[in-house]
């Protein structure tokens, strides 16, 4: 039977659904064909073998066909009518000129130094999964340094530090909403690169050998950084851009729990493409991972982020090195105070499932415990505030940001809230509470209402097609309006603006 008259047989109620879902990237799973029933040190070398294969990198520089060319186009943010850098090393706002100019007071920045594999111009140093804009002070100071957790900051720009580690050594850190992603960018240059012989700073994080080539204690982070802040959409957005340019892909990205397979806790199962978990759409797969999206997301060190203040006067105040600060301390006493800092009306109502984290630091907390003297509310369509709990709170004596882990907000999805943090002091405790940052991020409502499957012949595994209402194919990548979409027997009607 066609299409054509398949669909005609068929009927579906009409929904609505945003384009940024029901267009995610197609991941090829022909792509990854290779890497199937492999595990360990075998998969992590044919990973090896895909990824470095006919590739086309682009020169390295400026001007067309080269590094800030294509940083154009795999990242930015419009804003308005203008092109806006994303800088995942710094809070600084800058935009794009005309593509393929550099970008004032920005380098090109290699997460893996050159000096690792000895500055040598090869692919390593031109791979756009390997590079990204920067801003040249943070740049400089990041100098060729590992990526780990910094204990002792010499440097803090309220996105990254840099200083040392634990062990003494040399080392920088990127902010808690980029560490996942380049947790996967390493992962793949110890993947892509595996074969490099690595040297001086390049020896703090990694080893000579095919592999793990990271070593364990590296692994081990970035595994925890990968989990802690999974893939987004801009992440699935960037990985598609690069791929159109460079004729590869970051795998790390396409299957979030690849990396399990080749360090973590499936290393001794063998892998399959076909019916692992997905970041975005796969054809010929099922099993996709929603991407969730960032509803709120606002850096404290870089504006107040529409947030408000109420109660005791003076107890909250903004820093851009701290962010928002709230403390009941005055002319050298402690004083009776309960002020609140209330964010902006974050809408969920199109989300089915919500999260959220945030930084925060306490000190001068007596008890030890902040949570004794401080709460997380939310209001729900302005009703009167609810405690949240699952909070990962500071010990209270040490000015020590700490992420608050996902704090499930689900209660409140289909709704429109707001977070309150909630401050108290008196004349024997007024401690310190501090706010770096926080984000809320969603998971939408599908919109779908009512899908026709033919229960004796369903075929999840197939891939999705689009046909307009009178039974021609769609491109999925401009398709709009009414649409018919088909996976295998499962069909649906859908409204694509």
């Amino acid at each position: 039977m066609t299409p054509h008259k398949k669909l005609l047989l068929l009927s579906a109620t009409a929904c609505v659904l945003s384009a940024s879902v029901a267009m995610a990237e197609d991941i090829p799973l022909g792509y990854y064909a290779s890497l199937k029933g492999k595990c360990g040190a075998e998969l992590k070398t044919a990973i090896h073998n895909l990824v470095s294969q006919n590739v086309k990198m682009l020169s390295y520089g400026s001007g067309t066909n080269n590094t800030w060319w294509g940083f154009y186009v795999t990242d930015y943010q419009m804003d308005g009518s203008k092109r806006k850098v994303i800088d995942r090393y710094s809070n600084d706002i800058r935009y794009y000129g005309s593509r393929g100019s550099a970008v004032s007071g920005m380098n090109i920045e290699h997460s893996f130094p050159k000096s690792w594999w000895g500055g040598t111009s090869n692919n390593a140093y031109k791979d756009l999964y390997n590079l990204m804009p920067c801003e040249q002070k943070i740049n400089s100071s990041k100098s060729n340094y590992g990526m780990g957790v910094v204990t002792n900051v010499k440097t803090d720009n309220g996105c990254t530090k840099v200083g040392t580690g634990a062990n003494g050594k040399h080392l920088w850190e990127p902010a808690d909403e980029w560490k996942g992603e380049f947790a996967r960018g390493y992962m793949y240059m110890a993947t892509a690169y595996q074969d490099f012989t690595w040297s001086g700073e390049g020896l703090t994080s990694l080893e000579n050998n095919n592999w793990p080539t990271l070593q364990k204690w590296a692994y081990d982070l970035y595994l925890q950084w990968a989990k802690a802040d999974p893939v987004n959409q801009m992440e699935v957005e960037r990985n598609a851009a690069v791929a159109q340019i460079q004729g590869n892909r970051n795998p790390y990205v396409d299957f979030p729990n690849l990396m399990e397979y080749v360090w973590g806790d499936s290393i001794a199962k063998p892998f399959d493409p076909a019916t692992t978990i997905k970041s975005s759409t796969a054809s010929g797969g099922g099993g996709d991972v929603v991407v969730p999206e960032a509803v709120y997301d606002e850096s404290f060190t870089s504006g107040d982020g529409g947030c408000t203040t109420s109660g005791t006067a003076k107890v909250w105040e903004t820093t851009t090195q701290y962010g928002w600060k709230a403390s009941g301390y005055f002319s050298g006493s402690c004083t009776v105070s309960d002020a609140s800092l209330t964010t902006p009306e974050i809408d969920l109502t199109g989300y089915k499932s919500a999260k959220m984290y945030f930084m925060h630091a306490a000190n001068k907390f007596d008890s030890g415990k902040p949570e004794d003297d401080c709460s997380v509310e939310i209001s729900v369509d302005g009703g009167q505030p609810r405690a949240v709990s699952g909070i990962t709170w500071p010990t209270g004596n040490n000015w020590t940001f700490i992420n608050s882990g996902d704090v499930d907000i689900s209660a409140f999805a289909g709704h429109k809230i707001r977070v309150i943090f909630h401050y108290t002091s008196d004349t024997s405790v007024a401690g310190t509470w501090e706010i770096k940052s926080l984000k809320v991020m969603g998971v939408e409502k599908s919109g779908i209402e009512d899908i026709i499957v033919a229960p004796e012949d369903e075929d999840t595994d197939a891939p999705v097609e689009l046909y307009s209402i009178d039974g021609r194919r769609l491109n999925a990548e401009t398709a709009r309006g009414l649409v018919i979409r088909r996976q295998g027997n499962k069909v649906t009607k859908l409204i694509i603006r």
